[in-house]
C-alpha cells in the first residue's frame, strides 16, 4: 500500500481546485495548471484538504503518483519551480536574445536554443567566468524536462571538466593518462 498516496495533501489559502470528472484545474497565484488523471483514481476536496484514492486494488500503484502530481501542481501554483545550470568550460559562452539562448560550445557552428512561454529563464556569470542558467516556472515536469534538453546539448566531459550540469549535481574529475606515469 502507497504511504505516499495515503496522505492528504494541504491546499493553501489563495488557491482553488476545480474536479470536472478526470481533469483537475488547478488555479493560484503564480499561474493556473491543469492535468487529466487515469481513469480509477478519484480526487476529493474535504474543505482545505485533496485526498487521493483508487477505485480498486489494480490502480493503487496509480495513488501515490497521482497524488505527487496533484502535489507538485498545488505547490507550482503557489511557490513555483527553479533549476539551475552549470556551463564550465573554456570558451564556452550563453547569451539570451529574447526568448532564445545562443549557445556557443566549442562546435563548429553556435546552437540557437528556443525558450518555452511558460519558462522565465535569466544568464549570469560567476566570478570564475562560468555561466549560470536559472530556469523558473509553474510546471515542475516541463521545467525539469526543459532543463534536461539543456544539459544535454554538452555532456559531462570528466578528463577536461567541460560540461552543462545541474548547479546541484558533483561530476568528479578522472586524472587521465598523465596520472599514470
Amino acid at each position: 500500500m502507497s504511504k505516499i498516496g495515503k496522505k492528504v495533501i494541504e491546499i493553501p489559502v489563495g488557491v482553488e481546485l476545480q474536479i470536472n470528472g478526470s481533469t483537475v484545474n488547478v488555479k493560484g497565484p503564480k499561474g493556473q495548471l491543469s492535468h487529466t488523471f487515469v481513469k480509477g483514481v478519484t480526487i476529493k476536496v474535504e474543505g482545505t484538504q485533496a485526498i487521493t484514492s483508487v477505485e480498486n486494488e489494480d490502480q493503487r500503484n496509480l495513488r501515490g503518483l497521482s497524488r505527487t502530481l496533484l502535489a507538485n501542481m498545488i505547490e507550482g501554483v503557489t511557490k513555483g519551480y527553479e533549476k539551475k545550470l552549470l556551463v564550465m568550460g573554456v570558451g564556452y559562452v550563453v547569451k539570451m536574445e529574447g526568448k532564445k539562448f545562443i549557445f556557443s560550445l566549442g562546435l563548429s557552428h553556435k546552437i540557437n536554443f528556443d525558450i518555452p512561454q511558460s519558462i522565465e529563464a535569466k544568464v549570469e556569470q560567476d566570478v570564475k567566468g562560468n555561466f549560470i542558467i536559472t530556469l523558473n516556472g509553474i510546471d515542475k515536469q516541463y521545467l525539469w524536462e526543459y532543463a534536461a534538453k539543456v544539459k544535454a546539448l554538452k555532456k559531462p566531459e570528466p578528463y577536461k571538466g567541460k560540461w552543462i550540469r545541474y548547479f546541484d549535481e558533483y561530476i568528479k574529475l578522472k586524472p587521465g593518462k598523465a596520472a599514470k606515469k
